[in-house]
């Protein structure tokens, strides 16, 4: 018996040093403190869809004249599809010369033509299941680099909360099992505290090509929601009678 007590007033000990919580321990109040980690998996419902262009003319002005004809165009053909423009928000654009590396391989009329830049891009927040829809719009609309969606959840704090009940109630287990062991019996839970993580999320990447007539034909590409793995390590303390 001696030897039970100073197991499980060790094991709360290290428990208790890292935890903000002070827990009495004494030959009265004896715990187990365990560490457990367990995972949820479940299909994105939200998608951040990247969208964006490049533009080019022989001078500044009309690079800039072309680029506000695609901008347009692209925002019109969003919202006129029923996508707030409280979901759409600006990355980044910008009025620039081209460098001589990205035109060397053109011809002397194509380098003439391409001596400013417009790039302009944004983020298209909607639901899954209308990433396919938002992209294919702003493609055929000039958005002639696009492609990148994130995926997430409109509620992120429910996989969280799933991954965490998983993994207390694995630590509940594996402190039984430890207070079995000393033919003891596993009390109420003192203390848990967790940590969620969620794992890489891989964003599906492309370069469209540039729209033309013929692109009013094609159907939207086939994109299907990804996966999200959201895990949480618990660590519990447990009083044993």
């Amino acid at each position: 018996m001696n030897i039970f007590r100073v197991t499980a007033i060790a094991l709360c000990s290290a428990a208790i040093a890292a935890s903000a919580q002070t827990i009495q321990v004494s030959r009265e109040n004896r715990t187990i403190s365990v560490t457990a980690t367990d995972k949820v998996t479940a299909l994105a419902d939200i998608a951040t869809v990247h969208v964006g262009f490049i533009a080019y003319g022989p001078d500044s002005d009309a690079a800039y004249a072309n680029g506000s004809k695609t901008s347009n165009a692209i925002i019109k053909a969003l919202t006129d599809a029923g996508i707030p423009s409280s979901s759409i928000e600006s990355e980044n654009q910008s009025v620039t010369p081209v460098q001589n590396y990205q035109v060397e391989k053109l011809s002397d009329a194509e380098k003439a033509q391409r001596q400013f830049q417009v790039t302009q891009s944004w983020t298209v927040r909607t639901s899954a299941d209308n990433a396919a829809k938002v992209l294919d719009l702003a493609v055929k609309a000039g958005a002639n680099q696009s492609g990148q969606i994130d995926w997430s959840f409109k509620d992120e704090n429910a996989p969280e909360a799933q991954a965490a009940a998983k993994a207390l109630q694995r630590a509940r287990s594996q402190a039984e099992q430890m207070a079995q062991s000393l033919n003891a019996k596993l009390g109420v839970l003192l203390y848990a505290s967790n940590e969620v993580q969620a794992s890489p999320i891989r964003p599906m990447m492309m370069r469209a090509m540039a729209a033309s007539p013929a692109m009013e034909k094609v159907q939207p590409l086939a994109i299907n929601p990804r996966e999200i793995e959201k895990s949480a390590t618990v660590t519990a303390i447990f009083a044993i009678e």
